[in-house]
């Protein structure tokens, strides 16, 4: 009996005992639990990413939509202060007119005023010269033609 008859009595006998212990049977079952383990790690990650997939749909479509509102916002405001500006034009320019309009109220209402300062100081200069060419000429015919041409420019003024 040699050294290896008892090596190999003593790998048959360990052998025997780790079939008995049943080693294999628990090998077999922590790799089918670690392999049922990384498919249930796969599946979640699997699941994350449709998840994770979904969500950034769902952000990039409110994202479309929000930029969408933005420039809607941005139109109606342009949109506005074109009309405020024409409304403003359109004011400006009525103001313009009918402050012009009153301006040339004014100057007409002025020139007509000139014109009537004008022929009273002319009446009153035809007066005074009457006046003075019928006191130059005698007294007696000289009233009655003054009474009648005053008659007569009053007449016309009024």
């Amino acid at each position: 009996m040699d050294n290896s008859f008892w090596a190999f009595a003593a790998l048959l006998i360990f052998l025997a005992l780790m079939f008995y212990l049943k080693v294999p049977a628990m090998m077999g079952k922590g790799l089918d639990d670690r392999a049922a383990k990384i498919k249930s790690d796969l599946d979640e990650a699997r699941r994350l990413r449709d998840e994770a997939k979904a969500l950034l749909d769902e952000y990039t479509k409110r994202r479309k939509e929000a930029v969408g509102e933005a420039q809607a916002i941005v139109d109606a405001a342009k949109r506005e202060a074109d009309q405020i500006a024409a409304d403003a034009k359109v004011k400006s320019e009525d103001y313009v007119r009918r402050r012009t309009a009153i301006a040339e109220q004014k100057i007409s209402q002025a020139e007509a005023e000139a014109v009537n300062a004008v022929r009273g100081s002319a009446v009153d200069l035809a007066i005074a010269a009457s006046t003075k060419l019928l006191q130059s000429k005698g007294k007696a015919g000289g009233t009655d033609l003054f009474k009648d041409a005053l008659a007569q420019v009053k007449s016309r003024l009024n």
